[in-house]
């Protein structure tokens, strides 16, 4: 989108405004489903959530005027992975409940103290761990993902652990690599560039195309963690280069 068509900041600001305020019902109304969904197994409560992430993407769609293009969508097999995917905003822990069949999230336990969105977080057969816990967390991980992989479940993952502002570099964190490495599941990469769009700390949501690309398998088994996490993040880093634009990281 060029200069010249960008909205002004003050519209920009109102679509934001008109995107928290659905977003926030969405949240309210499907989160309280999810909860009284609880006597169901799982993946019914994973369907449930799906809705709020569909219909999130929408208003920032229609609202915002930021949708997505993904490239590589048929990388993600009948073979259940371990995603790693690139963590730059909040879009993607939406976005992924859309691109990735039913997966369960790894995050820190402490999301689901959060009233109504952290319970309804407690309800979709989740891997919450204890990140102060060092050595003891990665076990958690390891322990809990591989019984979900067993399963035939998917498990997401953001190897940096934390949201990263576009360009900047950023330390990959081990845990899912040992993940990959112990229970011999695949690595499924996911580059994606929504920092540009929907930076971290901002409340603005920028109008564009968000550009998404998944990688081919990565094979884990008989391999060492570094190999494994050295290879996601070449990757993932080389697919951030060809999909970043610098002109977007600072505005």
């Amino acid at each position: 989108m060029s200069a010249q068509r960008m909205p002004s900041k003050p519209v920009l600001y109102i679509r934001s405004v008109l995107f928290w305020v659905g977003f926030m019902i969405t949240t309210i109304i499907v989160g309280l489903a999810v909860i009284l969904a609880s006597p169901f197994e799982s993946d019914v409560r994973l369907r449930i959530s799906k809705t709020w992430a569909v219909v999130s993407l929408w208003l920032l769609k229609v609202i915002c005027k930021l949708d997505y293009h993904v490239v590589g969508m048929e990388n993600i097999g009948s073979r259940n992975a371990i995603v790693f995917s690139k963590h730059q905003s909040t879009w993607e822990t939406i976005a992924l409940h859309v691109i990735v069949p039913l997966g369960r999230w790894v995050f820190k336990r402490e999301l689901m103290r959060i009233p109504l969105f952290g319970w309804a977080l407690a309800c979709t057969d989740p891997i919450a761990i204890d990140r102060g816990a060092g050595r003891a967390a990665v076990n958690q991980l390891v322990t809990r993902g591989s019984e979900k992989l067993k399963r035939g479940k998917w498990v997401n993952l953001f190897p940096e652990g934390t949201r990263t502002a576009p360009g900047a570099a950023s330390k990959y964190k081990m845990g899912g690599a040992i993940l990959a490495a112990e229970s011999g599941y695949p690595v499924i990469p996911i580059a994606h560039n929504a920092g540009e769009f929907w930076p971290r700390h901002s409340f603005i949501k920028w109008p564009g195309m968000i550009e998404v690309r998944i990688g081919p398998y990565i094979e884990s088994a008989g391999r060492k963690p570094d190999d494994v996490m050295q290879d996601a993040k070449t990757w993932i880093e080389t697919a951030m280069q060809e999909i970043s634009d610098p002109a977007r990281w600072k505005r």
